[in-house]
């Protein structure tokens, strides 16, 4: 098997997911991945976006294997962190924001 067809199907084991049911979340049929696992396509390249936001990981990495890659998003391109930190925020005055950003700035020197 190719080497980023054995990420995929790694992150797929790990993730618990059924080949149809992988299949499904990315569009795809169970036939079409079965290709991709007995190495008969490598059309897997197209969906490589939506395999990784449904596997909860960054396209470069299934690409390079690159575990420095961004976190994985909730499909709005923020990781769950950031996520936290953008509601958290919500609602804020523009004044307060401001303020904020001053000390997250301050912060980021201290890492």
């Amino acid at each position: 098997m190719e080497i980023v067809a054995e990420r995929i199907f790694d992150l797929v084991k790990k993730r618990g997911l059924e080949q149809k049911e992988f299949a499904h979340l990315i569009g795809t049929t169970d036939k079409t991945v079965s290709a991709w696992k007995t190495s008969r396509t490598r059309s897997y390249t197209k969906f490589l976006p939506q395999i990784s936001e449904v596997l909860g990981t960054s396209v470069e990495y299934l690409v390079t294997g690159n575990k420095k890659s961004p976190p994985p998003t909730d499909g709005n391109g923020l990781s769950p962190a950031k996520r936290a930190l953008w509601e958290a925020v919500d609602g804020l005055s523009d004044e307060q924001c401001e303020k904020l950003l001053g000390i997250i700035q301050e912060a980021k020197k201290l890492f």
